[in-house]
C-alpha cells in the first residue's frame, strides 16, 4: 500500500505538472560574507543578475546577508550596523527586484526605534513593491549565536506573504527547529516555506558531531515538508567568522526539497552557489490527497500543545 501510494502520488503530479501554469524557478544565494555592507550589496546584486539572467522567478537570500555575522559577539556598536525599514537597505533590494522582475527574500537588521530591533525578513515582488515582512519570533542564544542580546523576539505571527506568485511562508533560522511554526504558515495558506538561514559548528567540533548536527538540520525542516506537504528551501551562510572569544564555520549546504521531502538540489559546505529547481506550487493539493494529514489532525485534542511542559502537579 505504501509503496502503491507513492507510485500512484507520481504518476498524478507529473500529468498535473503539464497541465498547469503554477511552476516556479526557486534560486538560492549562498555565499560567505564579505568585511562591509557595501561589498556584500555588490556581491549579492551580481548574484540575483545571475540567477535573473537563468530564469529566476524567486530568489531567497541568506540570515543577515549584508554584514558579517555580528552576533558572534555581544558588542553595542553592532546596533549601528541596523537600518528602518523602509530605508535605504529596502530602496536598494526594491530597484533590484523591479529591474530584473524577481521576487526577491531578503533578510535584514531592522530598527524599528531606538533600542528596539529585529531580525526582519522583506519579501519584495516583481514590481518592486514590499509585499511584506516578517520578524524572527524564535531567537536563541548560544555561545557564538548571541541573538537575544539584538533582536526581540517578532511580532507578526505566522502569516504567509501574498505575492504574484504565492503565498510564501517566510521563517528565519532558529524557526526552522520548531513544528508549530512551519504548521502556523500551512494553516494560514502558505504555498511553500522559504527560511534564510545563518548556522554552522563551532571549528573544534569533531566530524561525527559536524555530521550528526548538519543531518538533524536537514531531516527537521524536510519533515515540515513532508507534514504539510509543502515544498521548503533554506539558504544558508557559509565560511568562517570570528569575532573577540567565538568564530563559527557556517555549514552551507543549502538546499530545496519538494513536498515529501525528496531533496531537489543542495550546496555544498563550503562554496558560494546558486542553486536552482523548479517547483511547482500545485504540487501540495495532490500531495494532501494521497497524504490527508490536514483533514485527520485531531484539533479537539490539542489544547495541551500551547502548555509549557505537563507536569502532574500543574496545569501551566
Amino acid at each position: 500500500m505504501f509503496n502503491y501510494a507513492i507510485t500512484r502520488t507520481h504518476a498524478i503530479l507529473n500529468g498535473f505538472l503539464i497541465m498547469t501554469s503554477a511552476n516556479i524557478k526557486l534560486s538560492l544565494i549562498q555565499s560567505k560574507s564579505f568585511a562591509t555592507a557595501d561589498e556584500n550589496r555588490q556581491h549579492i546584486n551580481e548574484q540575483i543578475i545571475e540567477a535573473a539572467n537563468q530564469n529566476a522567478d524567486l530568489i531567497l537570500l541568506q540570515e543577515l546577508h549584508n554584514t558579517p555575522y555580528f552576533c558572534v559577539d555581544e558588542t553595542p556598536s553592532n546596533f549601528d550596523l541596523a537600518e528602518t525599514i523602509p530605508g535605504s537597505g529596502t530602496d536598494f533590494y526594491s530597484s533590484i527586484a523591479r529591474e530584473h522582475k524577481v521576487v526577491l527574500v531578503c533578510s535584514l537588521f531592522e530598527k524599528r526605534t531606538a533600542g528596539l530591533y529585529h531580525n526582519t525578513a522583506v519579501v519584495f515582488d516583481k514590481d518592486g513593491s514590499i509585499a511584506g515582512k516578517y520578524r524572527k519570533m524564535h531567537i536563541p542564544d548560544d555561545p557564538g549565536f548571541f541573538e537575544k542580546y539584538y533582536f526581540t523576539p517578532g511580532d507578526l505571527g505566522f502569516k504567509p506573504i501574498q505575492t504574484s506568485i504565492g503565498k510564501l511562508g517566510v521563517l528565519i533560522c532558529w524557526d526552522q527547529w520548531f513544528p508549530e511554526a512551519a504548521r502556523l504558515m500551512t494553516l494560514a495558506g502558505a504555498d511553500i516555506l522559504l527560511y534564510p538561514t545563518a548556522i554552522g559548528w563551532e571549528p573544534d567540533d569533531n566530524a561525527q558531531i559536524k555530521n550528526q548536527q548538519l543531518e538533524a538540520w536537514l531531516t527537521i525542516q524536510r519533515s515540515h515538508a513532508i507534514a504539510n506537504g509543502l515544498p521548503v528551501a533554506s539558504c544558508n551562510r557559509t565560511g568562517i567568522e570570528s569575532g573577540t572569544e567565538h568564530s563559527t564555520q557556517f555549514w552551507g549546504n543549502s538546499f530545496i526539497c519538494g513536498a515529501q521531502g525528496e531533496i531537489l538540489t543542495q550546496a555544498s559546505d563550503a562554496k558560494n552557489e546558486i542553486i536552482s529547481a523548479t517547483i511547482n506550487l500545485n504540487q501540495s493539493e495532490e500531495i494532501r490527497r494521497v497524504w490527508p494529514y490536514l483533514r485527520d489532525r485531531r484539533i479537539d485534542a490539542y489544547n495541551d500543545i500551547s502548555k509549557r511542559f505537563l507536569d502532574e502537579s500543574t496545569d501551566n
